[in-house]
């Protein structure tokens, strides 16, 4: 267990009142090694103006027509790979026994990693996080119709703090969809605003409980009393689009979505990208680290300093 000191306590014996967030949601710039300018952190995407209230924004049209077919090509052939089969990467529905996540996926697929290494896909996350960024975690997320069971409501951070060793929720999660997604077809629901509301959750972490909760998250998660008064605080709204479009959200996100019982089956690159100033420390209310295809402990930038000047003197 982490000895740093801890801002955000969970998987608690007895419930606290809920925690207030003093960190920031957009972070300041740090200043650049190289010229003195800002690296990253000033919000230029018109997109990304409501991220400080709202805590996420959406990104109409991030993929082509064209993108989308290549990817929906590339994330189906990881899906149907016998060579996975049985690897630890891959994720199977708790009920359908299809696949539900593909992780590490930036390590299978040359045209994932290049996307994601792409300015206007890290680049929105340097925007928000003000500081060069590494990647936590990648996957695909696949929901079939007629079986693709949803994740209940929950903040990524809460985990990722207590498992992971993450310090401070100064990371972003960005969401690609390849398929449309419909209000009815098992699509994303926030919570506006709730990333500035910490829940601490009930329950020790026990060990090797990552495996369960990547098919079916039962600690960690928040009460129904906690659910219903964060909606009433903040409400409820839903992700829906196109193929193509995007949600860049906080990590401290409450978010969740419901089974897909649909024709209309739905996937989406995710791919959540943490600040190089909040590297992973010892867990902090877990046994042991989860394995580095699920949070990633090398900490290197994907922007050199020379891709850095040059973003800069583009802007």
């Amino acid at each position: 267990m982490s000895d740093q000191l801890d801002r955000y306590p969970t998987r608690l014996s007895e419930p606290v009142p809920h925690i207030e967030r003093t960190d920031p949601t957009v972070w300041a710039a740090t200043p650049d090694p190289l010229t003195g300018g800002p690296l990253s952190g000033t919000v230029t995407s018109p997109e990304l103006a409501g991220f400080e209230t709202n805590g996420f924004a959406t990104i109409p049209d991030l993929l082509t027509p064209d993108e989308v077919a290549a990817f929906g090509a590339e994330v189906g052939h990881l899906a149907a790979d016998p060579v996975l089969y049985g690897d630890e990467r891959v994720v199977v529905e708790p009920v359908a026994g299809q696949v539900r996540s593909v992780f590490q996926v930036h390590q299978l697929s040359k045209p994932i990693a290049e996307l994601i290494g792409e300015s206007r896909i890290m680049g929105l996350a340097e925007q928000i996080l003000g500081s060069p960024v590494y990647l936590h975690q990648t996957r695909v997320n696949y929901m079939p119709g007629f079986g693709g069971s949803g994740f209940g409501w929950h903040s990524d951070f809460e985990t990722w703090h207590a498992e992971d060793g993450m310090p401070a929720p100064r990371a972003v999660s960005l969401s690609i969809a390849l398929t449309d997604n419909y209000p009815f077809n098992g699509s994303l629901m926030l919570m506006p605003g709730s990333h500035r509301t910490f829940v601490p959750c009930l329950g020790e972490t026990p060990s090797g409980h990552y495996r369960e909760s990547l098919r079916e998250q039962r600690i960690g998660i928040p009460t129904p009393d906690d659910i219903t008064f964060l909606a009433a605080r903040y409400g409820i709204t839903q992700f829906t689009g196109q193929a193509g479009s995007a949600l860049l959200f906080d990590s401290n996100m409450m978010h969740g979505s419901s089974n897909n019982i649909t024709p209309y089956p739905r996937s989406n690159i995710f791919m959540v990208f943490n600040s190089v100033d909040n590297a992973l420390v010892e867990p902090f209310a877990a046994p042991q680290r989860r394995p580095e295809h699920i949070a990633a402990r090398d900490f290197t930038p994907l922007r050199t300093d020379a891709d850095a000047v040059l973003a800069d003197q583009a802007r």
